[in-house]
């Protein structure tokens, strides 16, 4: 099965149940959060890492809804780990530090813990909580947290359950064939 193949089950297939307590879907949150990047003029790399920074919630086993029980299911670095065999790090590290980037943001900027639905607060206290001073000021140090930072915001903000978007495969028809190229290994010379 080709990657484009594997990505559009993932996302047609199981990423179409519930996102926790949330009104929109996985692929809608997925697609909501692309959109959003793509409007913000983002490059196309963070729009693929936008449109699938949760793909690590639907490859692993823990079921639909793991931080309902207490677990956390570690999706950032599943993900990432999964898109880093298949694309450049400017797609899988901002995947990352996404949720390194909620932390972050809750220990540096006031209000901000506020703004994150019911879900994203149950899930920060299983990630760790926000940051200290100490993990903030190594957190600042990551390659691609000025990317990470911003794919945040797109992910807190893509839960609109009535915001139209671009279907998934056109979005990886304008964005992943590109870095399916770019992520293939170079030829032995």
């Amino acid at each position: 099965m080709s990657l484009l193949a594997k990505l559009t089950d993932i996302y047609e297939g199981r990423a179409t149940r519930a996102y926790g307590l949330t009104d929109v879907h996985q692929l809608a949150h997925a697609l909501q959060s692309a959109e959003l990047a793509a409007e913000a003029g983002e490059s196309p790399a963070l729009i693929l890492a936008a449109l699938l920074h949760d793909v690590g919630h639907m490859v692993h086993e823990l079921g639909e809804d793991p931080a309902r029980a207490g677990v956390d299911d570690r999706h950032e670095d599943l993900g990432a780990d999964w898109l880093a065999q298949h694309f450049p790090r400017q797609v899988s590290e901002p995947v990352r530090l996404h949720v390194a980037a909620k932390r972050y943001l809750c220990a540096t900027e006031p209000g901000y813990t506020e703004l994150l639905s019911e879900d994203s607060i149950r899930s920060l206290a299983l990630q760790g909580g926000p940051m200290s001073a100490e993990e903030c000021t190594d957190f600042r140090t990551r390659p691609f947290v000025e990317e990470a930072l911003r794919l945040r915001r797109y992910d807190d903000a893509a839960k609109d359950p009535n915001r139209q978007t671009r279907r998934f495969g056109e979005f990886m028809a304008a964005y992943g064939a590109l870095f399916l190229r770019i992520a293939a290994p170079p030829l032995a010379v």
